[in-house]
């Protein structure tokens, strides 16, 4: 039996069936990313939210200084960009492939809210960072894209609208135009991830440019705003079940009659109506499921300890000795390896035939996976009782977190749409086959002299 340290955070079976698939290099890297998650990272956690001022007026104006810390310390050691895989960004990426890096954003989420960042993994800058690798200028990597792999600055990803269902991204009212020599933008956009955080310098912005089009998934495009033009404002920034994430997260945002030069445009300095292009190219649209899973797996380890905790017996008893918490327990490692294997078997998928060539494995996961972790963190919060749902435990701000996120990527109902309706192309291939088969049964049945029945 492998003695890897992951075992210690997810399967010896799951992780005996991926092992020969990582490098020497992917392995050793992954010891590396547990040893300073342990020592470094999660001990410094609480340092980390106590030095998130109060204060709404600071709140929103501080660098977290123990995460300044910990990110010089993960580039000395080589966990830097870690989701980057050089396979798909020769130019920008590391030795990894998607799926060695699932289980390293596993064992991210699985570590608390300040993990994925002290290694430059976190959203949206990922997804914006893999944009910027794929579709960027070089006039464009050098301003943004460089700054951001080094970590000295972060992005911002501006889709949403209040006014439209933006489930359906091809509802979008905001306006791209070209007037001369500039860009201008037109548009309201709210849940702006990562618009809040004081070092943001640069906002995609989805838009309409070309309205007129009569396909209506090549209407949009995806435009680089500086987050310090003229005509940009952040007004507010928005809370999730009361928790603002501070200082990174979503704020709402209006853009009037924004212009910028069309140099800052992301697809070859022109306005091109590509952005589905875009989005749907990027494997960074799995990293939350990923991330997912390994929260899931920390909640069930609290509730491991507390139903086993001598402090907490009730009428003579543990926790695990009432009622159905056994069950609980059982149905949630159930559960996470079940949603492991799909990540798992999505990265794989990714890793073969990139994002586009794995959209099925990805819409599975993205409705699958957050609703696991939901279940799984709401049996941790029944557990804990009241503590569960104070800012005491991890749990609470991990639910609202989660429970975002089965709306913020698309509801479920898309995916879920999307997955049915892949399925249904299959009937097709699958009626021919039962044709050729119910031939072939009658031919046999024919042949012994037998009728079929009606």
């Amino acid at each position: 039996m492998s003695t890897h340290p992951i075992v210690e955070y997810t399967s010896s079976a799951s992780w005996a069936m991926i092992e020969d698939k990582f490098s020497p290099y992917a392995k050793e890297t992954l010891a590396k990313l547990i040893k300073f998650l342990e020592e470094e990272v999660r001990p410094a956690e609480k340092l980390a939210h106590l030095q998130i001022p109060e204060d709404p007026a600071q709140r929103w104006k501080t660098v977290i200084p123990v995460l300044g810390e910990l990110k010089e310390k993960a580039k000395k050691l080589g966990l830097w960009n870690l989701f980057l895989s050089k396979a798909h960004y020769p130019e920008f990426g590391v030795p990894l492939s998607n799926l060695e890096y699932a289980v390293m954003a596993e064992v991210l989420g699985y570590s608390g809210f300040i993990a994925s960042e002290s290694v430059n993994c976190s959203a949206p800058d990922t997804g914006n960072m893999e944009v910027l690798a794929r579709y960027g200028s070089p006039e464009q990597q050098k301003k943004w894209l460089l700054p951001l792999l080094n970590g000295e600055i972060r992005s911002a990803f501006a889709m949403t609208e209040k006014n439209v269902a933006s489930s359906d991204a091809t509802n979008i009212r905001t306006s791209i135009r070209r007037e001369g020599d500039e860009i201008v933008i037109n548009g309201h956009k709210w849940w702006i991830s990562g618009a809040g955080d004081p070092r943001c310098k640069v906002h995609l912005v989805m838009g309409k440019s070309d309205a007129n089009n009569k396909d209506k998934y090549n209407q949009q495009s995806v435009v680089l705003v500086p987050a310090d033009a003229p005509g940009v404002k952040i007004v507010r920034p928005m809370k999730v079940f009361g928790y603002d994430d501070a200082p990174r997260a979503t704020a709402k945002s209006f853009m009037t009659m924004f212009a910028c030069p069309s140099a800052t445009l992301s697809l070859a300095g022109a306005v091109d109506s590509k952005s589905f292009k875009v989005v749907s190219g990027i494997p960074g649209r799995i990293h939350h499921c990923m991330r997912s899973i390994g929260a899931a797996q920390a909640a069930l380890d609290l509730m491991l300890q507390r139903v086993t905790d001598p402090g907490r017996k009730t009428f003579g008893k543990y926790l695990y000795e009432h009622g159905t918490v056994v069950a609980d327990i059982a149905k949630s490692r159930a559960e996470i390896e079940g949603a492991r294997l799909l990540v798992l078997s999505a990265a794989l998928q990714i890793d073969k035939y990139k994002a586009k060539g794995a959209l099925k494995e990805i819409g599975i996961a993205k409705f699958v996976v957050p609703s696991m972790a939901l279940t799984v963190i709401d049996r941790a919060i029944q557990s804990f009782g009241a503590e569960g749902v104070c800012q005491d435990t991890s749990l609470a701000q991990r639910w609202a977190g989660l429970r975002t996120l089965r709306i913020a990527d698309g509801p479920d109902a898309v995916h879920i749409q999307q997955v049915g309706q892949r399925e249904l192309k299959r009937v097709p291939g699958l009626t021919e086959k039962t044709r050729e088969i119910q031939k072939k049964e009658k031919a046999i049945l024919e042949k012994a002299g037998l009728k079929t029945r009606l």
